[in-house]
């Protein structure tokens, strides 16, 4: 490890990122019930660019690098522009963001960091301006959905495929 990663990495990380097992084999029953989530996500109507930017972006803050790889190359087969996904770690410095992107986006975080405050009344408002009632708890139902599977690649270190090699070891 290099002088910079111990300096600023917690003791209590490690660097090995082999899959410790495979949760949808060890309990097929607990990765139904999170798939019939996911379905009424991707059913629910809201835009499925949408979707995968907020996706992204819970991604992002979690550290979940399984779910980045996914949900970068879905965005890309919606016709995501690598421009806008590299943006998004400050899409609110970003002008290529639409306001109901910007709303979605910010209830995302709000959502993902809910430890930090809960969600502020100004983020739920700006929210409501942009999406329905039922578009908001769809919203909602997509922020749960990406943080569980977030959380279930993360702790069990779930390997991203990807298309380039292998780091060294």
């Amino acid at each position: 490890m290099s002088r910079l990663g111990s300096r600023y990495m917690p003791k209590h990380w490690e660097i090995n990122m082999q899959q410790r097992l495979d949760a949808m084999k060890v309990s097929p029953a607990a990765f139904k019930a999170m798939a019939g989530l996911q379905a009424y996500v991707d059913q629910s109507g809201l835009e499925r660019s949408l979707l995968e930017l907020v996706k992204i972006r819970a991604s992002q803050i979690n550290g979940c690098a399984y779910c980045l790889v996914m949900h970068t190359a879905d965005a890309r087969k919606l016709g995501e522009n690598d421009e806008r996904m590299h943006l998004l770690n400050a899409w609110r410095e970003a002008p290529v963001f639409s306001e109901r992107e910007r709303a979605a986006l910010e209830w995302i975080e709000a959502l993902t960091l809910i430890t930090d405050g809960h969600v502020p009344d100004a983020v739920y408002q700006q929210a409501r301006k942009h999406f329905s009632e039922k578009e908001l708890v769809d919203l909602t139902a997509a922020a749960v959905a990406i943080n569980s599977w977030n959380r279930i690649a993360i702790a069990f270190r779930a390997t991203p495929q990807l298309k380039i090699a292998k780091a060294a070891a």
